[in-house]
């Protein structure tokens, strides 16, 4: 947090299955497999591009009760909210070390967008799965979590707000 990089619009990928992008991807799943992270958007390790990582294999340690979300590369995403339900959740942040704030967000969304070899994904999603797409598609547009914060009293250091869980290494 504090980085200009990460307060800035992400610029359209125009070329898919290059070698330059293979190994942004490769170097973008390294640092969220190391860090335990459920997604990761380019900006964070300072690349100026629409593209995110997301998904979980199996529960993740920084979010124990979240379901299970597919490994995804989207580029170029596009987001659709379904309906005006929104749903508050604690969120983490890679580039927020240690902190975790409540942050309403759309219960139901459609994203689009393409993956690695341009081929279309388009899926429809709730709960967990669209609170990781939203958060990682701010990135894009050059926004942290706290931003879209309402009560700030539910902004604090992980190991204070949820002492003995294990949170603290966000």
């Amino acid at each position: 947090m504090g980085d200009p990089r990460l307060l800035r619009p992400s610029e359209r990928v125009p070329a898919f299955d290059t070698p330059e992008l293979h190994a942004l991807l490769a170097d973008m799943q390294d640092t969220m497999t190391s860090l335990d992270g459920a997604g990761l958007a380019a900006p964070q390790i300072g690349e100026p591009w629409r593209v995110v990582i997301f998904g979980t294999d199996a529960p993740n340690p920084r979010y124990p009760d979240a379901e299970i979300v597919p490994r995804t590369v989207l580029i170029n995403p596009e987001i659709t909210p379904l309906g005006a339900e929104l749903e508050d959740g604690w969120e983490g942040c890679l580039s927020v070390p240690g902190m975790r704030g409540l942050v309403s967000r759309y219960r139901q969304l459609r994203y689009r967008g393409v993956d690695q070899h341009g081929r279309t994904i388009e899926r429809q999603v709730s709960g967990f799965h669209a609170r990781v797409v939203q958060h990682e598609v701010d990135h894009l547009d050059g926004i942290l979590y706290p931003m879209r914060m309402t009560d700030m009293s539910q902004f604090g250091f992980a190991e204070e707000l949820f002492p003995g869980q294990g949170l603290e290494d966000d």
